[in-house]
């Protein structure tokens, strides 16, 4: 596989077109826009940078007129009035009968949704995905050229195992993966989800293990260090989610399992306790 290309983005225009409720803890979106025709998502775990209005706003606040300086000029205006930016995965990209495209993005509720329990649980992202409707404006930082450093899932040639865990948070990205796999590739999957609801009908011939907490399902790491994967010369990982999570994980898939520390890889979507706006200032992702 050739070398990904490191600079390959740009901002996009967007609106709402369409929003779907996928259970209790998700939501996709469905957006649209004439700028989105030059968009072109590597699939799989392509992640972009979604930027969102400030309450009351009607489009987001974001100085594309710096150029290459967009961040530190972003950076620099009132924490009251930038634009919320969030990381998200493209779930789908696909062309409409009218010649445009749109793109699916699938969000995390965090209290917004039906287990709710009270205002002060749910972030801007959040408020924001629970109140979507079609005509709202956003803008989307996203790839030009497929093969971008943004897409995470490499598996090595001779790989004879794919094996995932998610949690809500990176359930799209998962979803994604296991639907883009060819036929005849094993691959075992652990996806956890709060509520039973939350499961969804994947396109996959995958072995998936749902572990909902609302059943007692236990965590992850439970489940993958108790798993026998028989006949697995030379596995490849994927995990991503809570940071601290990840990072239980693949401490056992590396130092229990034996997998090479090349074959397992590992993104912190969020951590507990921090908002991803301080994750992103400290530096605690776990990638």
């Amino acid at each position: 596989m050739p070398t990904a290309v490191a600079v390959a983005f740009r901002f996009f225009r967007m609106e709402v077109t369409r929003v779907t409720p996928l259970g209790p803890s998700l939501v996709r979106v469905t957006f649209g826009g004439p700028e989105l025709t030059d968009i072109a998502s590597g699939g799989r775990d392509q992640s972009v940078s979604l930027f969102l209005p400030q309450p009351g706003a009607r489009d987001p606040l974001v100085p594309v007129e710096a150029g290459e300086d967009w961040w530190h000029a972003w950076r620099a205006l009132p924490e009251t009035e930038r634009a919320v930016m969030r990381t998200y995965t493209v779930r789908a990209q696909r062309r409409t009968p009218d010649g445009g495209t749109e793109i699916d993005i699938d969000l995390a509720l965090h209290g917004a949704g039906a287990d709710a329990q009270g205002p002060s649980t749910a972030g801007p992202a959040a408020r924001w995905a629970a109140r979507a409707v079609p005509g709202d404006r956003v803008l989307l930082y996203g790839p030009t050229v497929e093969d971008n450093r943004a897409v995470k899932f490499r598996p090595p040639h001779g790989t004879d195992l794919v094996v995932l865990w998610a949690d809500e948070t990176a359930l799209p990205a998962a979803g994604a993966i296991l639907e883009s796999l060819p036929p005849g590739v094993r691959a075992r999957a652990w996806l956890e989800v709060r509520h039973p609801d939350d499961r969804q009908a994947l396109a996959t011939d995958a072995e998936i293990t749902w572990l909902v907490a609302a059943e007692g399902a236990p965590d992850g790491l439970t489940a993958i260090r108790s798993a026998v994967w028989p006949g697995a010369r030379a596995p490849y990982a994927w995990i991503a989610g809570e940071a601290g999570a990840v990072k239980e994980l693949r401490r056992h898939l590396v130092g229990e399992r034996g997998l090479d520390r090349r074959s397992v890889t590992f993104t912190g979507y969020w951590r507990r306790g921090l908002s991803e706006d301080r994750m992103r200032a400290e530096g605690a992702g776990a990638e």
